[in-house]
């Protein structure tokens, strides 16, 4: 609830109690014209206090430990809780009333968190509130907001908080879409900030844009753990009546706590959930800040928890130029089975990383383009196409290549004859130029010759002063039929 709402609340409380009960119906119908949450809210606190003299006269802190109100006041301001005094109200949390207040004691601004009425009388719910405090002040990380301490005044009890100057998320996204490198690095402290307190052994449960502020350091701080609960132990739980921030009112099983549009489907149905949960909830915020509208919504909180259960992100919406890897990313985190989903908040630091790293710039580098539907179907279709001719070249060419190599080798077969009037039992050399057979002949009386015979010619000649040559170096003799000529050593002489 933003404080201009309170404003109206208090506005239209005040008139009402200047007017006659009997005709208070009649007020409320003009006042809040038509607007039946704004009415609600009117009509409980006039509930809540019939007498508006008693009232009035009434310290506000009082009032408070009374019970009587359970929405922010401005009458707050100037007020002191213990050391604190009460500047004006910042927001409303699941637990309690947010206020910007001063510490007089060390002389800072701080944010002061007070337990809402609900939470005042359950001691079971003040032990919840309690165990936020101890859980707040385990966490140490710049990219979460800081708890100072419990403060209890007068019945009251509240918890002190770093104050976060600067829009939040939700305020940054309604101006329109983030830009890509600015989205992600946004959602890269978001990640640090919940690795931290997943290692921690805690889960936020109520991760959302309106809980990330965004300093004018370019700094992102996550606020209200207030609904974080340790991983081990029973199931929290809350009330469905109160959306967009749904309200805690009980613990029992079954009921639902946090932010409809935010919680994971497991969270929906009412199970226990865990860190994956909170992993849900980042996905949805960066599809958020990506496309600059909201992921799942409805008329009532019952749609938006259908759409939650039932309905896949439009994928389309995402702007072009968002990286294939974002893109995964998101899918991964999206996923409705728990099970498949991306089981680590880390896991997501990398991958944003990864495209921030990336060259020329960032995300956009490694963009791909994925334009509208119809391009996209015509290149998936011409890379198919690519890929079967491709797969067809390819095909043939192994079979031809297979072919040839299965093509039967032909021997030459050459019957050499010796010079006339000679006789031959060597084996023939080839000269080292290819041209030539040489071999040893011997004539009738068994003179041995060194005889030649060019490969194309058909007949051998005795080469003059070479009778009575040596043996060769093979220094055998070798008999047989016609030799094939293919295949031999080449060897000098």
């Amino acid at each position: 609830m933003t404080s201009d709402r309170w404003l109206k609340i208090e506005e239209i409380y005040h008139a009402a109690l200047q007017v006659a009960e009997n005709q208070r119906a009649i007020f409320l119908d003009q006042a809040c014209q038509g607007d039946q949450g704004l009415r609600r809210e009117v009509e409980s606190l006039l509930a809540s206090d019939t007498q508006a003299a008693d009232f009035m006269e009434a310290p506000t802190v009082e009032l408070l430990a009374r019970g009587i109100t359970d929405i922010g006041r401005s009458s707050l301001i100037g007020q002191q809780l213990g050391t604190y005094q009460i500047l004006s109200p910042l927001g409303a949390g699941g637990m309690g009333e947010v206020y910007k207040a001063r510490d007089t004691r060390l002389n800072r601004t701080v944010a002061i968190k007070i337990l809402s009425r609900q939470l005042t009388e359950p001691a079971d719910l003040r032990q919840r509130f309690e165990r936020e405090a101890h859980l707040l002040a385990s966490l140490n990380h710049p990219n979460i907001a800081s708890i100072y301490g419990v403060e209890e005044s007068s019945g009251i009890q509240a918890l002190v908080i770093e104050l976060v100057e600067g829009p939040t998320l939700a305020e940054r996204i309604e101006e329109g879409p983030v830009p890509i490198d600015e989205a992600l690095r946004i959602a890269r402290q978001m990640a640090e900030a919940l690795e931290y307190a997943h290692e921690k052994g805690m889960v936020h449960r109520d991760l959302k844009p309106a809980n990330v502020k965004l300093t004018a350091e370019g700094a992102v701080k996550v606020l209200d753990f207030g609904l974080a609960k340790a991983l081990e132990g029973g199931t929290t739980t809350g009330d469905l009546e109160n959306s967009p921030t749904l309200a805690v009112a009980a613990t029992e099983s079954g009921v639902i706590l946090g932010t409809a549009a935010y919680m994971a489907p497991e969270q929906a149905r009412g199970k226990a959930v865990d860190r994956r949960a909170d992993i849900w909830s980042f996905g949805v915020v960066l599809y958020e800040m990506l496309t600059g509208r909201r992921l799942y919504s409805g008329a009532t909180v019952s749609d938006t928890l259908a759409a939650v259960l039932k309905m896949e992100p439009d994928w389309n919406a995402l702007p072009a130029e968002v990286p294939h890897g974002i893109r995964r990313l998101l899918r991964r985190c999206l996923r409705k089975d728990r099970q498949e989903r991306l089981q680590a908040i880390g896991d997501a630091r990398i991958e944003i990383n990864d495209c921030l790293s990336a060259p020329a710039g960032g995300a956009e580098a490694e963009a791909i383009a994925l334009k509208p539907v119809a391009r996209g179907r015509r290149r998936e279709q011409l890379a198919w196409g690519l890929a079967v001719a491709f797969l067809i070249a390819g095909i043939v060419s192994t079979v031809s290549y297979l072919g040839l190599a299965r093509a039967p080798t032909h021997a030459i077969i050459s019957e050499i004859p010796p010079p006339e009037k000679t006789q031959s039992n060597f084996a023939p050399v080839l000269s080292p130029d290819g041209r030539t057979l040489a071999f040893l002949a011997a004539d009738e009386g068994g003179k041995r010759m060194l005889s030649v015979r060019p490969l194309d010619s058909t007949s051998a000649r005795v080469l003059p002063g070479t009778e009575g040559g040596g043996r060769g170096r093979s220094g055998r003799r070798t008999a047989g039929p016609p030799r094939l000529l293919c295949g031999w050593d080449a060897e000098d002489h």
